[in-house]
């Protein structure tokens, strides 16, 4: 009995035993249902074309349609904006992708004896893992041959040489750069990511190249778009020589070197610099007054000259002052009577330039009223039953004092509108001399028309605590308010806090300007260059960057292109490397800029628009073959200090 009892429990223990594993391998059979199809590596294989009609490269070919067949089903992405057909068509071809199936439908008749060229990049991808075909062209010719020569480059932005992409480049058979105003390219590329662009299928010959932001698609030059020109005639060659493919294990590795005879077409380095010209269309865009004394015109572009403003309902000679900006297409009138200000709407006549549809710019005459702008009331608000007086409101003004100040600004004063008076003995300067502060003197200095900045200056000395104290009432504006009591306590760096950047030009060019950038490509100091070597001082320790212009008008800044007189923008140099400054250190440099061509003078760091920055700075080695950036430098307490001028 006792036998027959023990053989039950271990059959029991197998039965649940067996139980277990099934339920385990139901629950992972499950799972495994749940997650899907697991097996395999990622696809990165690209399409691949089986046949196409008509064959890539035929000849005689006058139909309207091109139909491409691939191994799988794909899609084309973005076609209009990817897909780019030479000759240029004014009515855009239908790209379209049916399953395993491209097709590209012409809009238009075909041009006899004319080699067609489809660049389709690379929009096309398959349709699961989108793995383009990269670089895919298909060309026929409606006559008996296929043109076959090509011209590369690269647009860059003539200003900050950064790449340009998105803008078409084209070619015309003629020197005369009238058909860029009338007549579309007669064949295309368009510049990718990297600001470079190939134009293929070319024939034997000379030709014009320009570079254009083709906004509204008619493949010719109309005012206010973008540009770049190349001024001699291009002539497009071949030759048979070793090419190269490098292939990468990873962004900073060589895994391999392919070496291979192939054709190269050249030129293939073309440089094109890209720049808009200063003729945006003139117009008046608004009025604001946002104060009954003051009202502000805002027009679209500079202006060569003001408008003139004739009143209408009210008289103000000599009863305003006006705020201009640089280029006069900003101003502020800030109206001094208030029979005049009182006025709630103010007629008046402007005449002024107005570009026409010629472009050119002529007088025209408006009539404006100029109405003091109102808040909207709330329905729900209640009126108040009584007349509440307002508070005066004080005569305001911002400043740049800050604890830590730097030894070569003067205090500055920034007014909330023109000044009337002002009582400058109420203004007191004091140093610290031991635990004293003692009156200094100061020089007070008007830097505007409109009395509305001012400063405030002496020869701080390093290290040294200030104070600025200013009493009420100092400063009365043309509306009567006076301002508040002022003080702040600020202490000079010390020279120890700054380093200093030499730079000296191989070959002198008394023409040319240089500048100080920061990480961001932002100018912090601009100096003209100095034959014994340019000298920017008291910067703060970090990173910085150096860039350079021909001033060829020499009115200081970099001027801009004008295709009408052929007139190339201001040349821009970038020195390769970044410069690591040091606390208490000056740094000197000789720089040829003319040893590192215009497209690799750029440090990689400040690239825009550059998808692979990152990759191109780990591979990049010192461009110029010379001594690091920092290959002088001195303690600053071994030489005298200068200040900047």
């Amino acid at each position: 009995m006792k036998n027959e009892k023990f053989r039950m429990k271990q059959i029991t223990k197998i039965y649940l035993f067996i139980v277990a594993v099934g339920l385990i391998l139901l629950v992972n059979a499950c799972a495994n249902m749940s997650q899907g199809p697991t097996g395999g590596p990622e696809d990165i294989t690209p399409p691949k074309v089986v046949k196409s009609f008509p064959a890539n490269g035929s000849l005689y070919f006058k139909k309207k349609q091109i139909q491409i067949d691939f191994d799988e089903i794909v899609t084309v992405e973005k076609a209009s904006d990817n897909v780019i057909i030479s000759p240029p068509q004014q009515n855009p071809p239908d790209v379209k992708s049916y399953g395993k199936q491209v097709t590209v439908s012409f809009n238009q008749d075909l041009a006899d004896s004319t080699t067609y060229s489809i660049d389709f990049g690379n929009a096309i991808v398959d349709n699961n893992e989108k793995n383009p075909l990269k670089n895919y062209v298909f060309a026929f010719s409606t006559g008996g041959q296929i043109d076959t020569m090509r011209v590369s480059g690269t647009v860059v932005n003539a200003q900050d040489l950064n790449p340009m992409p998105g803008i078409f480049v084209g070619i015309y058979a003629t020197d005369n750069d009238s058909s860029f105003f009338k007549n579309p390219f007669i064949r295309i590329g368009k510049t990718d990511e990297y600001g470079r662009f190939s134009i293929s299928n070319m024939k034997k010959g000379k030709f014009k190249v320009y570079a254009l932001d083709d906004v509204n698609h008619d493949f010719f030059y109309q005012p206010g778009e973008g540009l770049a020109m190349h001024d001699s005639l291009v002539v497009p060659t071949s030759r048979m020589e070793e090419m190269r493919d490098t292939i990468w294990k990873d962004s900073i590795t060589v895994d391999s070197v392919h070496k291979y005879m192939g054709t190269r077409f050249l030129p293939d380095d073309l440089a094109l610099r890209f720049f808009k010209e200063n003729k945006k269309r003139q117009y008046f865009v608004k009025f604001e007054r946002k104060e009954p004394f003051v009202f502000n015109l805002f027009f679209n572009a500079p202006a060569a000259e003001l408008p003139k403003l004739t009143p209408l309902n009210f008289k103000w000679d000599d009863k305003y002052l006006l705020q201009k900006n640089a280029t006069k297409d900003s101003l502020t009138y800030w109206l001094t009577d208030s029979t005049v200000w009182n006025v709630d709407t103010l007629q008046m006549s402007m005449t002024y330039l107005k570009t026409d549809s010629l472009f050119k710019l002529v007088p025209v005459t408006d009539t404006i009223n100029v109405a003091m702008r109102k808040a909207r009331l709330n329905p729900r608000a209640k009126i108040p039953k009584k007349v509440v007086i307002t508070k005066v409101e004080p005569y305001k003004f911002s400043n740049n004092v800050s604890g830590a100040f730097e030894i070569y600004n003067p205090i500055i004063l920034r007014f909330e509108a023109p000044m009337d008076s002002f009582d400058i003995s109420k203004i007191k300067l004091t140093e610290k001399v031991d635990t004293v502060f003692k009156t200094i003197p100061f020089k007070w200095k008007q830097l505007d028309s409109t009395k509305m900045c001012y400063s405030i200056a002496h020869e701080w000395t390093a290290e040294t605590a200030y104070k600025i104290e200013i009493d009420s009432a100092a400063f009365k504006s043309i509306y009567k308010r006076i301002s508040n009591k002022y003080d702040a306590d600020f202490k000079i760096r010390s020279l120890d806090e700054y380093s200093s950047l030499k730079i000296q030009l191989t070959v002198f060019n008394p023409k040319v300007v240089m500048q100080v950038l920061d990480q961001k490509d932002v100018v912090l100091a601009t100096k003209p260059a100095s034959a014994k070597g340019t000298v920017f001082e008291y910067l703060r320790p970090g990173d910085y960057y150096l860039r350079m212009f021909i001033d060829t008008n020499g009115n200081g800044v970099w001027d801009t292109g004008d295709l009408s007189t052929k007139r190339h923008p201001e040349e821009v140099y970038y020195y390769p490397r970044k410069f690591t400054l040091k606390a208490n250190w000056e740094f000197e440099e000789t720089w040829d800029y003319n040893a590192v061509t215009l497209l690799k003078q750029k440090p990689v760091e400040l690239l825009k628009d550059d998808p692979n920055k990152e990759k191109k700075a780990a591979r990049t080695v010192n461009p110029t073959g010379n001594k690091p950036v920092t290959n002088s430098s001195t303690n600053r307490n071994s030489s005298p200090n200068r200040r900047l001028n």
